[in-house]
């Protein structure tokens, strides 16, 4: 009878052979940790877009600039921390990465957006103005990456430079710019390479003309630097850049260049070189100028290639590309 009763009270007690047990709760997530970048040169155009646009899609920003009523108007947006920086001085440079480690939320990205421009006739452009061309625009890039190399790369993050059009073309009067720019190229394709291995992802934008500040700016260090004054050869060209609207209108907002580095940031696999212009003029003429080069490389030289030859490897690249 004992054995019986057993018997009933197990088929009371346990569910019939067929039935599923009721699934496990399902553990909270742990939440995802919002990722930080820092942009430089964000007091306004490209990199104030680039820092709102960032900012408005679940990043944390660092975003840096010199003057203090521009700090202020950074700090007002929301998920923005401004910084004062001067990509020139190695002790402000050091200040913000101890204070990006003591926040403790590492750094995922890098944007090298700061930079100013010079133009001036080469064979009259005073040393120390090209020098600080080329301090801002590919020291300064230089100086940022290899300071915050440590937490890009235990984020496995990604470093963007603002490049240039310009970095393909060239054009007279913009030695010094271009210059800054072509060296840009070059710093994407090196530095890639070499933190390819630790996970940390290169690239750079390459903008075409939109609207900016940095036309007044270049205006002002023209009318202080003199380039030859009076009896500069090219004393007319001159007059023409400093007749220049300062205000840009002329040209778009920069909105889709922001929206590239956002791509740059969040895409599974980010392109290594990205050009965003306006209009099809500027575009042609870019890739024409990186074609007028292939021209000139394969010119009158003992292994050049024919036109099939070419054509074919042209091929080859557009498919790598897909």
């Amino acid at each position: 009878m004992k054995l019986l009763a057993t018997l009933v009270l197990a088929a009371f007690l346990l569910p019939p052979a067929n039935a599923q047990s009721a699934p496990a709760p399902t553990p909270p997530k742990e939440p995802t940790a919002q990722k930080a970048v820092l942009v430089t040169g964000a007091s306004s155009g490209i990199g104030r877009k680039t820092a709102e646009l960032l900012a408005a899609n679940g990043f944390f920003v660092y975003a840096t600039a010199r003057k203090e009523a521009d700090l202020k108007e950074l700090a007002a947006i929301a998920n923005v921390q401004a910084i004062p920086l001067d990509v020139g001085k190695q002790d402000q440079i050091d200040a913000a990465v101890q204070t990006i480690e003591k926040a403790g939320r590492g750094l995922f990205g890098l944007i090298n957006n700061a930079g100013i421009v010079a133009l001036a006739p080469l064979i009259e452009v005073r040393e120390q103005d090209l020098q600080q061309q080329l301090d801002v625009n590919v020291m300064g890039p230089y100086r940022l990456t290899k300071a915050f190399a440590p937490l890009l790369i235990a984020s496995k993050g990604r470093v963007c430079t603002t490049g240039s059009i310009s970095g393909i073309a060239t054009w007279p009067m913009g030695g010094p710019y271009t210059m800054s720019k072509h060296a840009v190229e070059a710093f994407t394709d090196v530095l890639a390479l070499e933190l390819r291995p630790f996970g940390v992802h290169v690239g750079v934008v390459e903008p075409g003309n939109y609207r900016s500040e940095i036309m007044a700016n270049m205006q002002q260090r023209l009318r202080d630097g003199g380039y030859g004054g009076e009896g500069s050869r090219y004393r007319q060209q001159i007059q023409r850049m400093l007749t220049q609207p300062t205000d840009r209108t002329q040209y778009a907002e920069p909105d889709d260049v922001a929206k590239a580095f956002l791509t740059q940031m969040t895409a599974a696999s980010p392109r290594q070189r990205v050009m965003v212009v306006p209009n099809l003029r500027e575009a042609e003429l870019t890739i024409r100028a990186a074609l007028v080069r292939v021209v000139q490389y394969n010119a009158e030289q003992p292994f050049a290639y024919d036109r099939d030859t070419l054509v074919r490897m042209l091929d080859e690249e557009l498919q790598k590309a897909k």
